[in-house]
């Protein structure tokens, strides 16, 4: 089924009626990455938020990492952390295109974000982008004392292909017990290859990410088709069996995204394997539409729920959470 105008929430009606599609392929990835190199740019920060990157060494002893690192002035010797992973579907994107995005954080929490230019496929498939983001959990726990963070309150978060890393890096640092993330941020994560594979799904649907450019993501990250009977252990979040004992978590989704309904799929396996999650859905917001239309109230709203629940997973000072807005309103939220 493709979501049409009409389903679009009626403050982002006109910006999806202008929304340009990229055309994602393995000819046209070349052209992807360039205008991104050409088109991001650090974002103007405060002058109390120092920014810098700096490189750290991957497992393997034989590549370095580049991450950029964004810290309050302000930061204690106690402050909490964020490893934050950018989107882009697993095959692009860098760290620069989340500097607005990631600033809410830091100025009402005081967290210091740690963001990762993790390899991308399909040069380098799983698991290079994972070890990668994997290395710099490990380096953020082990120089806790020189960046001023508490290494017992460190989080993890990113939006699509990022909070996808996000959940998979969870998952990965729970198995090896080394470090005990404690919280979750999944933006409209992407989370099982399955999705690539439906045959209700009108491929060439949905805004900004449609069904086409999500297999060649996925086939490009697995090196090898979607919806296989086996993938690479720890590649696909949404195929792991057990999630029990994984670290609680906030996922937030439209309901015109293509990833709605894994994403809410796995919230709901999260909460019967006994792991607190909070599902926050946003009625006719399609993927990506919190970049494309920030200054909306229902983006407003998105982002405040994000911010709340950090606050709360972090022990930021304990604030009332937001009350939800009413499911009959057009720019409600819906909470699970």
């Amino acid at each position: 089924m493709k979501p049409t105008i009409a389903a679009v929430h009626p403050e982002m009606q006109e910006i999806a009626s202008k929304m340009p599609q990229f055309p994602f392929t393995a000819r046209t990835l070349w052209l992807f990455r360039f205008l991104i190199r050409v088109l991001i740019k650090p974002a103007p920060m405060p002058v109390d938020i120092q920014v810098k990157s700096t490189f750290i060494t991957s497992q393997d002893q034989k590549t370095k990492i580049r991450i950029r690192i964004y810290q309050p002035q302000a930061t204690t010797s106690k402050a909490p952390a964020l490893l934050w992973m950018h989107g882009g579907g697993y095959i692009g994107g860098v760290p620069e295109q989340d500097d607005a995005y990631v600033l809410p954080f830091i100025q009402e929490t005081g967290v210091v974000v740690v963001s990762v230019d993790y390899r991308l496929a399909p040069d380098y498939s799983f698991p290079t982008p994972l070890e990668d983001c994997y290395s710099a959990l490990k380096w953020l726990a082990a120089d806790a004392g020189a960046l001023g963070i508490d290494p017992q309150r460190i989080a993890l978060g990113g939006n699509s292909a990022g909070a996808g890393l996000a959940a998979a890096l969870a998952q990965l640092a729970h198995d090896r017990g080394e470090i005990r993330p404690i919280f979750q941020l999944l933006v409209y994560p992407m989370l099982d290859d399955h999705t690539a594979t439906r045959k209700d799904i009108d491929p060439e649907a949905y805004y900004v990410w449609n069904n086409n450019y999500n297999r060649f993501g996925w086939e490009s990250y697995l090196k090898q088709p979607c919806g296989m009977d086996k993938v690479p252990a720890g590649s696909v979040p949404a195929r792991r069996a057990d999630l029990s004992g994984l670290a609680p978590a906030w996922i937030g989704v439209g309901t015109i995204d293509l990833f709605h309904d894994e994403d809410v799929a796995y919230a709901r396996r999260l909460k019967e394997a006994g792991v607190q999650c909070e599902l926050v859905t946003v009625t006719g917001a399609f993927h990506g539409f919190d970049i494309s239309a920030p200054n909306t109230q229902v983006v407003k709203d998105f982002r405040k729920s994000q911010v709340q629940a950090l606050k709360n997973a972090l022990k930021v000072g304990f604030t009332e959470v937001p009350v939800p807005a009413r499911e009959d309103s057009p720019g409600s939220s819906t909470r699970r």
